[in-house]
């Protein structure tokens, strides 16, 4: 198992300081990230603050994540920082795991491919066994 190092997780605020709970609650939420793939090189999470139309205080939590592939990006907004990380991670989760189910049936799936040119046919294929026995393929 794999734990969120300094060097693969990435904390910053902006318009709000990340006070020592809220660094933990962040660390403990991203533990199950890096757990559920091994492939990821970074996780970056940019909880910001911000004042909506009806007057009160909107949390935005960014999650950024970098792994083999295309970034993904997920961005949650909530009244509640904790209530904004807690969305946020499981945006991330959510597509790890369609991800991971992508690259999994096409894998088990391959796709025929279409070739350009006239191939010619082969004859009938003669092969051999191991104790001597010819076989016929066509």
């Amino acid at each position: 198992m794999m734990n969120a190092t300094r060097n693969n997780l990435i904390m910053t605020g902006h318009g709000l300081k990340l006070t020592e709970a809220l660094k933990a609650f962040i660390q403990e939420k991203t533990n199950l990230l890096f757990r559920h793939d091994g492939r990821i090189i970074r996780i970056r999470v940019e909880l910001g603050m911000e004042l909506s139309r009806e007057s009160k205080l909107l949390f935005t939590a960014r999650g950024i994540l970098e792994i083999d592939g295309p970034v993904m990006v997920v961005c949650e907004k909530s009244e509640n920082a904790y209530t904004a990380i807690e969305f946020m991670v499981r945006k991330l989760d959510r597509r790890l795991r369609q991800r991971h189910r992508r690259r999994r049936y096409k894998r088990v799936h391959p796709r025929a491919i279409d070739l350009p040119a006239d191939l010619p046919k082969t004859g009938r294929k003669r092969v051999l066994s191991r104790t001597g026995e010819a076989f016929t393929f066509a």
